[in-house]
């Protein structure tokens, strides 16, 4: 915060000497956005060096710190907005301390002026909050301390201004906004898959890459069987290459042929991955079953890490891995089912997947994803998405056509009233033959013969206390599943999909976000002129 202080008193004409004395054109010069509220306190640095060093009135120090903060928020789960508590300000930071009460007595005065006797609205609203231990809302600095607020996604957007902060929408619904996020096509297309960037320029130019809408000209060859057959070609190598690298790292061989099934992302239980895991068992299960029968053959891959104390998590993991151990080595099953867990998952892991990768899994209870990136990056190299109504995949299945999108599971609405009538996850156990036989299976040791125990913590958390209502969603899951591999069965529309899907995902470039950033939040319009390196002089 000094150095952009610093640098906007210094003269533009390469001196170091402080030339600008008022600050009055500092929010025209300078934005400052908040990515997440991990820097919130860049908004009582600013007016703690504005009002102690710069000697600035507060109501001017405020009005500058305002102008120029902005805030977007990523994620609505309680347990992951920052609290901190008052005692380590008070020995750590306390002149920041005494500047956020004065920000917060303000806030309440100009709140109880528009709300008169509703103290509960004051408790709700404050950036102190009591109980226990008092302890410092971060969001809340944040959205006071900003001139604008958005999510990053439309239907995050909406959840915000109708949920998590909407006490602050009914005093300032002008500050909220929406950004949905997007990818760079440059590393996520061009760099990754040169095979996909090329077959798409033969087609319509390269212009495209810096202008990704362009793709819906790409709409023209669905029809097109030279295209269909160039887009199914490169997705072949791609996977004949990524098989080679899983034989490698992991010493299971690899049908080529069969769907390449991936859910890639932080392990969390509110991503699901265990509802994944139960359809990996119940395909298992369906096999052993009807061993001659026809079955779309899938190698499915799960990878992701996990925060280093979140237990859960890791058992989530052990539990992947325990079920590839049986189904890999099973010579009932042979290569119509391999179950892999991606160690490592990193950008440069993501570079070799996501081209590789058929099927991409979306499947978080609404309302719980912000938005999703990799929902994109999947999109634009060729996978179709089973997903949940939920983060960007709601605008990305408008986009693309509900119907070239499989979509399932409860909407947010119908979360909501679940919530209010009470998830009983008991009923589903009893109802569904098919869940009730893969949850016995974890339960009793199938999985973990030398430990049966083992998933026990899993077990109980699905069936008594599991926040994210995996098996309300379970037997749609299973059905939308069924139609992926149906339509799998035929390649050519499948490919027509898949053309369809990358066509409409231009809205999803970090180009048009960046752009909207800038219009509309940072006050500044959207440049294509290249900043030379330092090492260069300057023209």
């Amino acid at each position: 915060m000094q150095d952009i202080i610093r640098r906007f008193k210094s003269s533009k004409f390469g001196t170091r000497d402080a030339v600008r004395t008022t600050f009055d054109l500092f929010p025209d010069k300078v934005a400052i956005q908040l990515n997440d509220t991990h820097p919130a306190l860049a908004i009582p640095e600013l007016m703690r060096i504005l009002l102690d060093v710069e000697h600035l009135s507060w109501e001017k120090a405020w009005e500058v710190t305002t102008r120029t903060c902005a805030y977007t928020n990523h994620t609505v789960l309680p347990e992951a907005l920052e609290r901190w508590p008052v005692p380590l300000f008070e020995s750590l930071l306390p002149r920041h301390l005494s500047i956020i009460y004065e920000i917060n007595r303000r806030h309440l005065e100009h709140v109880a002026k528009k709300f008169p006797g509703d103290h509960d609205r004051l408790r709700r609203m404050s950036l102190i909050e009591e109980g226990g231990s008092k302890r410092i809302n971060m969001a809340h600095l944040c959205i006071v301390g900003a001139h604008a607020v958005n999510g990053v996604a439309r239907i995050h957007s909406d959840i915000l201004k109708e949920t998590v902060f909407k006490d602050f929408y009914e005093i300032e619904p002008e500050k909220f906004q929406n950004k949905t996020n997007g990818i760079t096509p440059r590393r996520w297309l061009v760099l990754c898959n040169s095979g996909l960037a090329d077959v798409i320029a033969e087609k319509i130019g390269e212009d495209y890459i810096s202008d990704l809408d362009q793709l819906k000209k790409l709409l023209s060859f669905v029809n097109d069987e030279g295209f269909i057959r160039a887009v199914a070609k490169v997705k072949q190598e791609n996977k004949l290459k990524f098989a080679v690298h899983l034989e490698s790292e992991y010493k299971v061989k690899i049908n080529p042929n069969s769907m390449f099934d991936v859910q890639v992302k932080r392990i969390h239980e509110y991503k699901r991955q265990l509802l994944n895991c139960l359809h990996i068992i119940t395909f298992y299960n369906r096999i052993k079953k009807e061993p001659n029968k026809q079955f779309t053959p899938r190698t499915i891959m799960i990878g992701g890490k996990a925060a280093p104390g979140y237990h859960m998590a890791k058992l989530i993991i052990r539990l992947i891995t325990a079920i590839g151990e049986i189904v890999n080595n099973d010579p009932v099953v042979g290569d119509r089912l391999k179950v892999i867990y991606l160690e490592n998952y990193r950008v440069s892991l993501a570079e070799k997947v996501i081209p590789a990768s058929d099927l991409s899994e979306q499947i978080s209870t609404a309302g719980t994803e912000a938005s999703g990136t990799g929902n994109m990056k999947f999109m634009l190299n060729g996978a179709l998405t089973i997903g949940t109504m939920d983060g960007a995949n709601v605008e990305m299945a408008e986009e693309a056509g509900q119907e070239n999108f499989f979509i399932f599971g409860m909407l947010v609405h119908e979360v909501d009233a679940m919530d209010k009538r009470g998830y009983n996850a008991r009923s589903y156990y009893d109802r569904l033959p098919e869940l009730k036989l893969a949850m016995d299976q974890i339960n009793d040791g199938f999985f973990s013969p030398k430990e049966p125990h083992l998933f026990k913590g899993i077990v109980d958390m699905l069936m008594h206390h599991d926040r994210f209502k995996v098996f309300a969603d379970y037997e749609d899951y299973i059905k939308c599943q069924e139609r992926v591999s149906a339509l799998y069965k035929n390649p050519r529309e499948w490919t027509k999909t898949v053309i369809k899907n990358i066509a409409t995902s231009g809205k999803f470039s970090s180009d048009r976000t960046i752009a909207e950033y800038a219009r509309q939040i940072w006050g500044v319009e959207p440049s294509k002129h290249k900043i030379p390196p330092p090492n260069e002089p300057r023209i």
